[in-house]
């Protein structure tokens, strides 16, 4: 609990002065100002996250948090827990498509075993950071122990400053999951945190039937019913209903904050473990980017209880960091817009033309 508190009191909310410095240059470009819309606010948010008038990206790290979840045996999903382990050592051949996507960017990934029902050994590229060997069926009980819920975000705040050091000022992370089943307890924390009920917070996950919707809602329901876990604690919500892998990026997102790190939020699991961090503290988000909108139908409402626009639209629903890789090279690509275009007085253009 000491470095989840301290690393609390090292966030403060981004100085928006910073975004004023990085404005004055956008609208000296040769455009018309505000013509590169989003790609130039997310220019302004690296400006006054790093509090830096000419940043630069370095190292793209995208976290993928893996954990199994006891309430897969309700039948909320449709595979099998075992798909966790398999899905992690494809993570680890190169063979996914957050290791395709992550490739296109330049990015690496790094896969995280902080909650698998599955002793992998040493493994080279495979961070051993495990909290549980899965969580505990929380329609019987809460997913984790209150110590456990704080070791998974501990550990995630450790990994942000470890990378965060190995790069300076020019570090950029990208969060990801991977666990079968986790789009339950993501609801489920939507619910208790957004003040939606759980039929308007869920979704088909990995593409279940309208039966099994039905029986993934009222399991989400009994497991509120059961914990009551309370909205104004949010350690709380996450040992009862969360998981470690939605822990662990909860971590993630605050321990990049407390080093003034950039970090994109995947999809609706990743999304969970940020509200989790912004529950802890609001103004964590002024260092997140929401990559896209899922279709799951819970997400938007945890974007909007964030004040995050996402960035893209494109029906995805994978996780893993898929959504957080294509996001990054957006504002990557944004950056450099702001670090690259001339000025009218350097290309010699009067920008009389534009008023």
């Amino acid at each position: 609990m000491k470095l989840l508190k301290t690393t609390l009191e090292k966030i403060r909310p981004v100085d928006p002065k910073w975004r004023q410095v990085a404005l004055e240059r956008l609208d000296n470009l040769t455009k018309p100002p505000g013509s590169l819309g989003r790609l130039e606010e997310f220019a302004a948010r690296l400006v006054a996250i790093r509090e830096n008038p000419m940043p630069e990206i370095g190292e793209k790290t995208i976290f993928t948090f893996a954990g199994d979840h006891g309430v897969v045996e309700e039948g909320v999903s449709a595979y099998p827990g075992e798909v966790t382990v398999q899905m992690v050592r494809n993570f680890l051949r190169g063979g996914a498509a957050i290791n395709v996507l992550a490739r296109h960017i330049g990015a690496r990934v790094i896969v995280v075993d902080i909650g698998v029902r599955h002793d992998f050994g040493a493994v080279k590229g495979l961070i051993s950071a495990k909290v549980v060997n899965g969580t505990g069926n929380f329609t019987k009980g809460p997913a984790m122990t209150r110590a456990e819920a704080i070791k998974s975000i501990e550990t995630g705040i450790r990994l942000a400053e470890r990378f965060a050091k190995k790069d300076m000022d020019k570090a950029i992370f990208g969060t990801g999951d991977m666990g079968i089943g986790n789009t339950t307890p993501s609801s489920a924390i939507a619910a208790v945190l957004t003040g939606n009920g759980a039929a308007r917070v869920t979704g088909k996950g990995t593409g279940i039937s309208d039966e099994s919707l039905g029986r993934k809602i009222r399991v989400i329901e009994e497991a509120i019913r059961v914990n009551a876990p309370d909205a104004r604690d949010p350690i709380d919500v996450l040992s009862k209903v969360g998981g470690a892998e939605i822990g662990g990026i909860a971590g993630l997102v605050l321990g990049a904050a407390a080093n003034r790190t950039p970090v994109v939020i995947d999809g609706f699991i990743s999304t969970a473990g940020a509200l989790i961090a912004h529950a802890l503290l609001p103004c964590a988000a002024d260092y997140m980017f929401a990559a896209h909108n899922s279709v799951e139908i819970g997400h938007r409402a945890m974007l909007e209880k964030m004040g995050l626009a996402p960035i893209l639209d494109l029906n995805l629903r994978l996780g893993e960091g898929t959504g957080a890789a294509l996001g990054m090279g957006l504002i990557e690509a944004g950056l450099k817009i702001y670090r690259e275009m001339a000025t009218f007085r350097e290309a010699g253009v009067s920008d009389e033309i534009l008023n």
